[in-house]
């Protein structure tokens, strides 16, 4: 039986982007006795949200609710939180971990947002928390699906997956997390789900630059679901279920994420493919676009496990400048002749 019965007094996120806050406004809104509190790096986000209810940044005029309250101290946000949310970009998660682990609490439940792969080591971020704050899987938690931060903001409904290898922890942080407008299923498929939610990103940003060069929909549905095929086979060889790509982190977070105009990676792929080059792209961007920090990490992971992903390594390949957006078009579909149901590894 999980020690975690009631719910938590306190919940500390990290991160006050839009997918952080927004998140941060999800548990405030479903339980207004919880004490949420988020950790903003800049002090005038903080100062915005704790005087005027607001992160206009991120999420324009959509009013925070009056239990969460921001802070630019780490300290101050981990103090007493039992649930402890990180949302910052993947690439820097493990610095900033050395800085939590003197702060954590002995039964302290950690959840990942984040929908990366950290570059040079391949790692899944559930990795990452375990090695740096050398905690049990049980204490390790990733949230993914369709889950377009503004949308949510808005309170338009939507469903999520919470994962955690034990079930109990991982229906006590959806209990946590579960609004009138948020509805949270369960699962202990973290690869699968985390795996999911990575992939999609790059997939995303092929399916903008197909928008970017007015490709139509039959060439946008056709990277979508031979680039759900090439997750599958990720997750498969990964040790993830197939089950878990059938449902909202795979088929889910992958629809939305290519067909939203508020996907960052989608409106990267879009500039790319419009004829931006990626510096200019990045300098468009207000926010990161994991498909563009992780292409390089999922397609090294792909080829550890001997995993093809044609998608992939042609997105990758116009990220790193070795052929042109308009090079892609031809490269997307390029696997040997073969029956659609093969999931070869």
């Amino acid at each position: 039986m999980s020690p975690h019965q009631e719910l938590p007094a306190v919940v500390g996120v990290l991160g006050a982007g839009s997918w952080g806050t927004t998140f941060a406004k999800v548990v405030a809104d479903a339980h207004p006795g919880i004490q949420v509190r988020l950790w903003a790096r800049r002090p005038e986000v903080a100062e915005e949200i704790n005087n005027r209810h607001l992160n206009s940044q991120y999420l324009n005029d959509i009013r925070l609710p009056d239990n969460l309250t921001a802070s630019g101290e780490v300290a101050e946000v981990m103090d007493g939180a039992e649930l402890v949310v990180l949302a910052v970009p993947a690439q820097t998660l493990r610095p900033q971990l050395a800085a939590l682990k003197p702060l954590l609490g002995d039964t302290a439940v950690v959840v990942s947002l984040m929908k990366g792969l950290e570059r040079g080591t391949d790692s899944r971020m559930s990795e990452v928390i375990k090695e740096e704050l050398s905690l049990p899987d049980s204490r390790i938690a990733v949230i993914s699906g369709p889950n377009l931060a503004m949308e949510i903001a808005r309170k338009e409904p939507t469903a999520s997956v919470v994962a955690c290898t034990d079930r109990d922890v991982a229906q006590w942080i959806a209990n946590t997390c579960t609004a009138r407008y948020f509805r949270p299923y369960t699962n202990t498929d973290v690869v699968g789900v985390e795996i999911g939610g990575i992939v999609k990103n790059v997939i995303a940003l092929c399916v903008g630059i197909c928008d970017g060069k007015h490709m139509g929909d039959n060439t946008k549905a056709s990277v979508i679901t031979r680039g759900l095929a090439e997750t599958t086979r990720l997750t498969l060889a990964l040790g993830g279920e197939l089950e878990t790509m059938a449902g909202l982190a795979g088929l889910g977070d992958l629809v939305a994420t290519c067909s939203s105009p508020l996907s960052r990676n989608h409106t990267a792929g879009r500039l790319l493919g419009e004829g931006l080059t990626l510096d200019e792209v990045n300098q468009r961007m207000t926010q990161t676009a994991e498909g563009i920090k992780s292409g390089r990490a999922v397609l090294d992971l792909a080829t550890q496990v001997g995993v093809e992903m044609p998608i992939t390594e042609s997105v990758v390949a116009v990220l790193e400048g070795e052929i042109s957006v308009e090079d892609l078009a031809p490269r997307l579909l390029t696997r040997e002749l073969k029956s659609e149901g093969e999931q070869e590894q």
